[in-house]
């Protein structure tokens, strides 16, 4: 996106190894941003940190609140500030009704979807933002303002962090601005179970295919950026249409 520079600002990304995450570590850097990417898995850090410069890691769990703290610390150690966090990472380990939803999988999901933003945001307020300012961006989901699919424990959590997103908004301002972006169908390994059994018969929302996780880093790039300096509080929907369209709800 021409007219953006990100050069001097030092930015966190959790889930940055693959899909979503991955794309928007991407586009900060190529943006002129400083990067600590975090996520479970060693391999995919280290692919994506060998093919940007400024780029760093850390492996550990997103809803560990020791791994948020050391994430955060490890980010202003390595390069001097923390001035935007990106809050990608997410888990879904079940699928089916509601109703049927062992406590397990339930607590699971809340932890790091959930949970695991906020202890995000609570360190980087208490380690630098709270003193310097900065810019918070939560990962949600088009599935916050829907009520069907076999994904509702996913979609319980993003509507709590829509709801929180706002909470925080309202809380942290003027220093930090804190949005969110909910993604409609992307096509991520992620979703796999969401999209590729539609692949066949096409997509009945208005611009008729399925998301890119470039789609979302370019929108999350304008949140992230000085360009929207008026914008907290927002969630800035991303679905190709799916939510206007009736046979999509």
């Amino acid at each position: 996106m021409e007219g953006i520079d990100l050069a001097g600002k030092v930015a966190l990304v959790t889930g940055g190894s693959r899909g979503i995450g991955a794309a928007i570590a991407r586009t900060l850097a190529e943006h002129g941003a400083k990067l600590l990417i975090t996520a479970r898995k060693q391999e995919g850090l280290e692919r994506i940190c060998g093919e940007l410069e400024g780029v760093d890691y850390l492996v550990g769990n997103a809803g560990d609140p020791e791994h948020a703290e050391a994430a955060v610390s490890a980010a202003i150690a390595r390069f001097g500030s923390l001035d935007i966090l990106v809050n990608n990472a997410a888990t879904n380990p079940y699928y089916g009704q509601l109703i049927d939803v062992d406590r397990s999988r339930m607590r699971k999901t809340f932890e790091v979807n959930l949970e695991g933003p906020l202890h995000f945001i609570q360190a980087a307020w208490g380690a630098h933002m709270r003193d310097h300012g900065g810019v918070v961006l939560n990962v949600g989901s088009i599935g916050a303002f829907g009520y069907t699919g076999p994904t509702p424990v996913y979609d319980l959590t993003k509507a709590s962090l829509t709801h929180m997103t706002r909470r925080l908004a309202a809380e942290l301002g003027p220093a930090v601005r804190v949005n969110a972006i909910a993604p409609g169908l992307v096509k991520t390994e992620f979703a796999r179970a969401l999209w590729e059994p539609g692949e066949e018969d096409g997509w009945p929302w208005p611009l008729k295919r399925l998301g890119t996780p470039a789609d979302i880093a370019s929108a999350s790039l304008f949140l992230v950026s000085d360009m929207a300096q008026w914008t907290t509080g927002a969630v800035l929907v991303v679905d190709g249409g799916a939510l206007i369209s009736t046979s999509a709800i």
